[in-house]
């Protein structure tokens, strides 16, 4: 069966991916199909850093802004999602481009990972999630750890939902993670590959970035943001966003706005450390400096010479 051609623009947060993502769809008649956890939800557009209409430059976006903030949603729903927007696009004569920082969700769909050999049984999640709420992430990432250590290494104590997940599949098929998705790539990628990641090798660049704009989300009305969301509805998924969970404890009154913002800034340096970790591990990945040249124009001369070489033209 032939390939369908895909390219992947990643990277941590701030890194450039939306800009650089918009450009190469216009030069090589491409649509964009997100891969990030939390711009899937309607609502939250400041804090994930949604692009605006004018900033989508014409081009259209998939997988975005389509799911309300307190609906469940895995990883097997987006790579289902992703892969009939990537067969429409292609259908149509397009490039698909899957542009986005969260590492697993990229990794599961170009990688072909099936999920249907796991059932998942909502009795045991909701077990666990009033054991989470009860005792706390670290306790139940320690009984990860004891269950399955090699996937608890992968996951951060606070990924409470991750940590569930993977207690949950441990549980039901009574494999370790790893043997999980061993079995989960038994069919080949469907996909020609060419991927670009995007970052700034001085890191002290990259963070910079992150709080400039951290700063700009504020003075766009994150504060809003939240507060609006937060009377909406109860904590979901969706709370777990960068700047949702920080600003919680100043609207209860625990922290001032100075110290949330603080803390918003440092948790995503951390978040965008984290990133980097996950995607130099690919070395289908070929990187690209945004700090060497800031202007955009470099940069896709850059992206443009890597697909160039690759196979999807």
């Amino acid at each position: 069966m032939e390939k369908i051609p895909l390219l992947v623009v990643c990277g941590p947060t701030a890194s450039g991916k939306t800009a650089v993502g918009v450009s190469l769809a216009g030069k090589l008649n491409g649509e964009v199909v997100s891969a990030d956890s939390m711009q899937i939800y309607k609502g939250l557009r400041i804090s994930t850093a949604k692009p605006a209409v004018e900033e989508m430059g014409g081009i259209p976006h998939h997988m975005m802004d389509f799911l309300e903030p307190w609906e469940e949603y895995s990883v097997a729903d987006y790579v289902r999602g992703a892969k009939r927007c990537i067969e429409d696009i292609r259908s149509r004569g397009r490039l698909p481009i899957v542009v986005g920082g969260t590492g697993l969700y990229i990794n599961s769909l170009i990688d072909n990972i099936s999920f249907d050999h796991i059932a998942s049984d909502s009795g045991l999640r909701k077990r666990l999630e009033r054991e989470a709420e009860e005792k706390g992430g670290e306790y139940m990432h320690g009984l990860l750890r004891e269950i399955d250590p090699q996937t608890a290494d992968k996951i951060h104590p606070n990924n409470v939902i991750r940590i569930i997940r993977a207690i949950e599949m441990a549980e039901i098929s009574g494999k370790s993670g790893e043997e999980n998705r061993q079995e989960s790539r038994k069919e080949p990628s469907p996909y020609e590959l060419c991927m670009i990641g995007l970052t700034c090798f001085d890191r002290a660049v990259l963070y910079e970035r992150i709080n400039r704009r951290v700063d700009g989300m504020v003075r766009e009305g994150l504060i809003e943001e939240v507060r609006r969301v937060r009377e909406s509805c109860t904590p979901h998924t969706a709370f777990n966003a960068i700047g949702y969970k920080e600003l919680m404890p100043f609207f209860d009154g625990n922290l001032s706005l100075e110290e949330a913002i603080e803390q918003t800034k440092l948790n995503t340096r951390h978040y965008a450390k984290r990133q980097l970790t996950w995607f130099r591990r690919d070395e289908r990945i070929s990187w690209v400096d945004t700090a060497e040249n800031g202007q955009i124009d470099g940069i896709i001369r850059n992206c443009l010479n890597i697909v160039a070489k690759s196979k999807i033209m």
